[in-house]
C-alpha cells in the first residue's frame, strides 16, 4: 500500500470512529424533558428580582434613621431592617419586599408606614462558558439573561462546535443538575430560549466529526498530505 493510500485510509478512519465515539452527555436530560430540569423561565427567579450581593435603598417616609441607600442582602438572600427586622429576599421582586415591610412595621410601629424599595445596585455575579465556544471564560450574569446571550458573551459557538451538545449546569438548594439543548433548535424559535441565572456554567460540546476533519486539514501541510493525493 503506498503512503497515499496509508494517509488516505486513515483520515477516512479516523472520521468514521470520530462519529461513532459514544458521547458522555448523552445521558443527560435533553429535549423537552431538558426543560423540565433546566425551565425556560428559571424557578422563583423573575427579570429584575433581587440577588445575593444586591445594594437596596429603602426609603420610609418620615422615618430618616430607617431610609438609607447601604442595606445589603447577604450571601443566604436575607437582608435586615431595622424594627422590621430580617427578611428572605432572594428571587422576590420590590415590590413583594416594600410589601412584607409595610406590614410588619404597621404592626408594630408606625401607622400608615410610606414605604419604597429599589435596587441601588446589582451584585455582579457571573456565569461560565466553557467548551467549544470563541473566547470561554467567566462573564456578568445580567438580569433575563438567556443561553443564546450566554454564548454571545462568549463570541457565539466556534467551527467545530456540536450545537445539539450545548449543556447547562446549575446548583440548587445544594443539588448540581444538568441538562442538554439542542442550540440549532433554539436558534430556529423551535425551542424555548433558556433563562441562565448566576452561578450557572455552559459547555459547548466538540463535534469529533468536525473536529477531526479540523485536525487532520490543520496537520496536512506538515504531513505533504495535499501533494500525496494529488500526486
Amino acid at each position: 500500500m503506498t503512503i497515499r493510500h496509508t494517509l488516505m485510509l486513515a483520515a477516512a478512519t479516523s472520521l468514521v470512529c470520530a462519529g461513532c465515539a459514544p458521547s458522555g452527555l448523552s445521558s443527560l436530560p435533553n429535549g423537552q424533558t431538558a426543560y423540565s430540569t433546566i425551565p425556560a423561565k428559571a424557578t422563583g427567579v423573575e427579570a429584575g428580582a433581587i440577588q445575593p450581593g444586591d445594594r437596596l435603598y429603602i426609603r420610609v417616609l418620615g422615618e430618616p434613621d430607617l431610609t438609607s441607600d447601604q442595606y445589603w442582602v447577604d450571601g443566604s438572600g436575607k437582608v435586615q431592617v431595622p424594627l422590621a427586622g430580617e427578611f428572605d429576599v432572594a428571587g422576590r421582586t420590590t415590590s413583594q419586599l416594600r410589601l412584607d415591610i409595610t406590614k410588619r412595621l404597621a404592626a408594630r410601629f408606625i401607622r400608615d408606614p410610606q414605604v419604597a424599595v429599589s435596587i441601588a445596585d446589582h451584585s455582579k455575579s457571573s456565569v461560565t462558558v466553557e467548551g467549544e465556544v470563541q473566547r470561554a471564560g467567566r462573564f456578568e450574569a445580567s438580569p433575563g439573561l438567556t443561553l443564546i446571550g450566554a454564548l454571545a458573551l462568549a463570541q457565539s459557538t466556534s467551527k467545530d462546535a456540536r450545537l445539539d451538545e450545548v449543556v447547562v449546569f446549575r446548583e440548587l438548594d445544594g443539588q448540581r443538575m444538568a441538562a442538554r439543548f439542542d442550540l440549532s433548535q433554539i436558534r430556529a424559535g423551535k425551542a424555548p430560549d433558556p433563562q441562565i441565572i448566576a452561578g450557572d456554567v455552559v459547555v459547548v460540546g466538540r463535534s469529533s466529526i468536525k473536529g477531526t476533519w479540523h485536525d487532520l486539514l490543520t496537520a496536512a501541510p506538515l504531513l505533504n498530505v495535499f501533494y500525496l493525493i494529488g500526486r
